[in-house]
């Protein structure tokens, strides 16, 4: 990404103070609205159903689905992101219908509360550590494109030093509003970030003569079907250049990374428990896919109209920014770029949120340290802090930003999407079934990487595919390999868990005050009337 010698950078500038300066502030107000644990994570349980699904769709809309997938899509067309957004949007609805209703009513802090209660201390602890490890990353990949944006700004300031000036900034709104103040700024931030990339899409789209000459765009850089999100094993593309049995695995495991990786996570059953009832958990949810799915596509729109406006790009990785640059006013431009900066800090705030949380309410209780409703905000708040350190020394160490992202939620994919779809809804899983899916999932998952790598899946390895590029050879090991580790921890779950009835009996999934939740799933699933998520609740109500 590129702006030197634009001659509006002053505004651009202009604008992301301005962003920043209001994130700061939202963020002291919502500190004076905190006093308890559930102020801080859950944002006192009260929010409507537009802040529920704006706050999703805002925290899912990151650095890497707006520069990122413009970048791959420029160079695989909708093949490439299959990853985000096309299996992001699968998972807000898959997470709505099946799961969303369950937690609600259970009235959990975080996701791992469900692991506690349905599995035991061992899950607890092993569901915390990979939540860690994924907000960890996830972290990192926003920082990554937090440097990129500060350095194209000005280019006498290092990408690391970007990286670390942003994450003190995000850190400290974060730390003072929580949950509150995330949401507030989502929402706030939906419309500029959204409304910009619509923006640029009708500019670019008038720039390669309308919607007719669009779609008939005939390649980009390597896929000469660019709307296809099917493989194309007859032909020159495979998918992303992997045929047989490699490109069947590597497409499958692309919808699955965070179609389901992302279900169990922290961030998004955050912003659902934060709802003000399960309905309105549940429709939010519905809304936030739908947003997500319209905004999303326009991005790789973009980069797929941009190879064709620009088919020569060294580096394709400021694509989006350069549409912005070249197509749109310069006061478009600077507000869009505020947004950019705006959408990486929604996600970056969540993370950070999402990891503190974890710690406090799962881990800390587990090794005995027990905490009154005031050390509990405090220690998350400090927390906060920790995750925003370990997030920018992850940044500094590998500065991908698409690849970051992705691999944040194949975490989840191979070790705890399996124990927590059959603890919702297969009363036989218990905590044996549920520890031998989550480490099988990772031996799998490791095995198959150097397999991969080494030798191919049924097709050529990754380094011949790569050429011998490693990093690229390195990244589609790890995604291919995704797709037989995900099936070990499944398989892993379900025959553990037969084998050991007698010895380790299930536990039923119980709400924080132990009340036994029914697991029907005609009951549990998000099948709910609209008018009960529109309805404004009585304050007698706000107990749940």
């Amino acid at each position: 990404m590129e702006l030197e010698g634009y001659p509006y950078v002053w505004l651009i500038v202009t604008f992301i103070v301005g962003f920043f300066a209001v994130r700061m502030g939202v963020g002291i107000w919502a500190s004076r609205k905190v006093s308890t644990a559930a102020d801080y994570i859950v944002a006192g349980r009260k929010l409507p159903i537009y802040m529920v699904g704006a706050s999703v769709m805002a925290t899912w809309f990151a650095a890497e689905t707006l520069m990122g997938a413009s970048s791959t899509a420029y160079q695989y067309g909708f093949q490439g992101v299959i990853f985000d957004p096309f299996g992001a949007a699968a998972c807000l609805f898959l997470s709505g219908f099946f799961f969303t209703r369950v937690m609600r009513r259970a009235r959990y802090l975080t996701v791992v509360d469900f692991f506690e209660r349905r599995f035991g201390k061992k899950m607890t602890i092993l569901a915390s550590i990979l939540q860690l490890m994924t907000y960890f990353v996830w972290t990192g990949a926003q920082m990554v494109a937090a440097g990129t944006i500060v350095h194209a700004l000005f280019p006498s300031v290092p990408i690391e030093v970007g990286m670390v000036l942003v994450a003190v900034w995000v850190t400290g709104y974060t730390m003072l509003g929580g949950m509150l103040a995330d949401t507030l700024l989502d929402f706030i931030q939906m419309f500029f970030t959204a409304g910009g990339v619509m923006l640029i899409f009708l500019f670019v789209l008038n720039q390669v003569g309308g919607w007719d000459a669009m779609t008939n765009i005939s390649g980009t850089l390597y896929n000469p079907k660019p709307f296809t999100l099917l493989p194309d094993m007859q032909g020159e593309a495979g998918y992303l250049g992997y045929f047989g049995s490699m490109g069947w695995m590597y497409w499958i495991a692309a919808w699955m990374a965070i179609g389901f990786g992302s279900v169990p996570t922290q961030d998004l059953f955050q912003r659902s428990m934060s709802a003000r009832n399960e309905s309105t958990a549940v429709w939010g949810t519905y809304m936030a896919g739908a947003l997500y799915l319209f905004f999303g596509i326009m991005s790789p729109l973009i980069g797929i109209m941009m190879f064709n406006l620009a088919p020569g790009l060294e580096n394709t990785d400021g694509v989006l920014v350069k549409a912005a640059l070249d197509y749109m006013p310069p006061i478009l431009t600077a507000i869009f770029m505020a947004a950019l900066a705006s959408a990486l800090m929604s996600t970056a705030d969540s993370s950070l949120l999402a990891g503190a949380s974890v710690v406090t309410q799962n881990l800390f209780p587990i090794f005995g340290k027990k905490l009154d409703p005031v050390e509990e905000v405090k220690w998350t708040r400090i927390m906060v802090a920790v995750s925003g350190a370990v997030g920018i020394v992850i940044a500094v160490s590998a500065a991908v930003i698409y690849e970051l992202g992705v691999i944040a939620w194949s975490l989840l994919l191979v070790g705890l999407f399996s124990p927590f779809a059959l603890g919702m809804y297969w009363k036989k899983t218990n905590q044996w079934g549920a520890v031998a899916g989550y480490l099988g999932g990772f031996i799998a998952w490791g095995l198959g990487i150097v397999v991969a790598y080494n030798f191919g899946l049924g097709g050529d390895s990754t380094m011949v595919v790569c050429a011998g590029d490693t990093d690229c050879a390195f990244w589609d090991a790890t995604y291919i390999a995704s797709f037989p580790a995900f099936f070990t921890s499944l398989i892993l779950t379900v025959v553990v868990s037969l084998l050991t009835q007698k010895k380790d009996a299930p536990k039923p999934i119980t709400d924080i005050d132990g009340k036994v939740i029914d697991i029907n799933p005609f009951h549990n699933l998000g099948i709910s009337p609209i008018k009960d998520a529109l309805r404004k609740l009585r304050p007698e109500e706000y107990k749940e």
